[in-house]
């Protein structure tokens, strides 16, 4: 079973490479992705609070 795992991440042609890279690329996106919507979420609750304020105002 090791000997297939490192046969596989043996150098080829620079696929292994590209992951390594890739990886932790996507993971950073995640997260960036998730703090946005959260947020963007906060945001659109402030912006309701705000208007509810202004039209008691007014």
């Amino acid at each position: 079973m090791i000997g297939v795992i490192s046969a596989l991440l043996a150098h080829q042609g620079g696929w292994d490479e590209i992951l390594m890279v890739a990886g932790p690329i996507a993971v950073i996106v995640g997260l960036l992705a998730i703090v946005r919507r959260r947020l963007g979420a906060g945001i659109s609750d402030g912006d309701r609070a705000t208007q509810d304020s202004d039209s008691k105002i007014g």
